[in-house]
């Protein structure tokens, strides 16, 4: 067991970098590493020095998705719900033990996080995969190296993407079609093409372009960036992007709930090495 925090939290003048840090497993995002995100988003919202947050990760990869194999995972722990207030999951069976989880630490968490009152800028390099999109997502502007890329398999197991579906307004609808129908790795070339990625840099450049871009934004006065986030967040809402996560969350339960009878798990028995297979 490491004893590395799972998130580092740093401020330098006005901008704080929080990195998840779990690079042994592609910053794969267990039960830990959630609610020290929370925390750590939290300490950048009430710190007024703070004008801007970067969330990178550590390693490699800005993140493998959510952690669905490691010994921490965390799954059958009890959460402390502050997103939601659904039931505890973890004394639960069946539909309801895995809704209630997913409507706190995945769903709720991110509609927490994208609401955050200060821009937020992804920092991402190699794997954005999954349960890695929603993290980018959430976030005002992404910045990507050239190594980045950007994936949505989990059609392999039977569910219609990731909890956060914010696909149809993060790239043209056909393109969202193309990415999970297919799993295929998008590169962030063609992020920035779509209109997913806001910059794409040099690997090596990566930190510092991220950083001249944090502190340019971090210029602006600290109520004008809120209420200039705020007014766009409610423009995504008025199209449809608030109604359609809840409606896609539910097929995502209807799906593994159809796997959880039809073959051995609720991931249709695809496991991390299948996946990677895959």
């Amino acid at each position: 067991m490491s004893t590395d925090p799972v998130v580092r939290y740093e401020r330098r003048g006005p901008v704080a970098t929080v990195t998840m840090n779990r690079p042994r497993y592609r910053n794969a995002q267990n039960l830990d590493m959630t609610y020290a995100l929370d925390g750590a988003f939290y300490a950048a919202s009430d710190d007024d020095a703070v004008k801007v947050v970067v969330l990178a990760g550590a390693g490699d990869h800005f993140s493998a998705g959510h952690d669905i194999g490691t010994a921490e995972r965390g799954a059958d722990l009890p959460h402390p719900r502050r997103a939601g207030l659904w039931w505890d999951h973890s004394d639960k069976a069946g539909a309801e033990r895995r809704f209630a989880r997913e409507s706190e630490v995945y769903l709720g968490m991110c509609r927490r996080w994208r609401e955050l009152p200060k821009p937020l800028i992804a920092s991402v390099q190699g794997a954005c995969v999954a349960g890695g999109l929603t993290l980018a997502w959430v976030c005002d502007l992404i910045v990507a190296s050239e190594d980045a890329f950007f994936a949505d398999p989990v059609v392999r197991m039977g569910v219609p993407g990731v909890e956060y579906f914010a696909h149809p307004w993060v790239m043209p609808p056909r393109v969202a079609k193309e990415l999970l129908y297919t799993g295929d790795r998008m590169s962030a070339r063609r992020a920035y093409e779509v209109g997913m990625v806001n910059r794409v840099v040099p690997r090596a450049e990566l930190a510092g372009r991220t950083a001249e871009l944090a502190e340019r934004v971090a210029r602006m006065p600290r109520m004008g960036l809120a209420l200039a986030k705020r007014a766009v967040n409610q423009a995504e809402d008025l199209q449809g992007l608030h109604a359609g996560l809840d409606s896609v969350f539910g097929l995502h339960h209807l799906a593994h709930a159809h796997n959880a009878e039809t073959s051995r798990d609720p991931l249709g028995g695809m496991d991390v090495r299948a996946m990677k297979d895959a």
